[in-house]
């Protein structure tokens, strides 16, 4: 098992803060399951990301890719998708920005 230094990466990377989101983004791909591009060699996926990183088959575009399926599903509200009327919907919302003791009075 090889030591894995910063000094290693930064070779490959603009700086520290970027290598911090492509070393996360990676780790966390190998915890979805996506296979290791070096030798495992008993490390975790952690030190698995920064050999990556430093050995350079993982670059900055890593972080333009778009893996995450829940969050590139779009969400849209629009008036009337609770099956209230507009005026249903503006109480509700006039409730939620008052203090819990008038909402009770009311």
């Amino acid at each position: 098992m090889a030591r894995i230094t910063v000094e290693d990466c930064l070779e490959r990377v603009e700086n520290r803060f970027q290598l911090v989101l492509i070393a996360t983004k990676r780790a966390r791909q190998l915890a979805g399951g996506a296979a290791p591009l070096v030798d495992r060699d008993n490390d975790k996926n952690t030190v698995i990301a920064l050999r990556e990183i430093a050995e350079g088959h993982i670059t900055a575009s890593i972080l333009d890719e778009d893996d995450d399926p829940i969050m590139s599903i779009p969400f849209e509200f629009q008036s009337g998708d609770l099956g209230l009327t507009r005026e249903e919907e503006l109480q509700a919302a006039n409730a939620e920005n008052q203090p819990a003791e008038q909402v009770v009075e009311q």
